[in-house]
């Protein structure tokens, strides 16, 4: 249980500083930070690997790292959508 509480708190916290790096506002508030944290850390750590401090089973550094680049791209394909239409 706890476990699970302290990944969704590093998801959270790994969601705003990527989000801050990209220079992007999330959309989805706080449940779209932590979507964004858990998927870049995913991305992260299949680009990257796993090194650097591991908190929670987060690779804190590749999954900052992941969570900006995610963000960015994710900013870069909603600018795209809304010049289409």
């Amino acid at each position: 249980m706890w476990g699970i509480i302290l990944s969704i708190i590093l998801a959270v916290i790994i969601g705003l500083i990527g989000d801050a790096l990209a220079g992007h506002n999330m959309p989805g508030g706080i449940i779209g930070v932590m979507v964004a944290g858990f998927v870049g850390a995913w991305l992260g750590a299949l680009l990257l690997g796993n090194w650097g401090p591991v908190i929670g089973n987060f690779a804190v550094i590749p999954a900052i790292i992941g969570t900006a680049l995610f963000v960015f791209l994710l900013g870069l394909v909603s600018r795209l959508f809304r010049q289409a239409a």
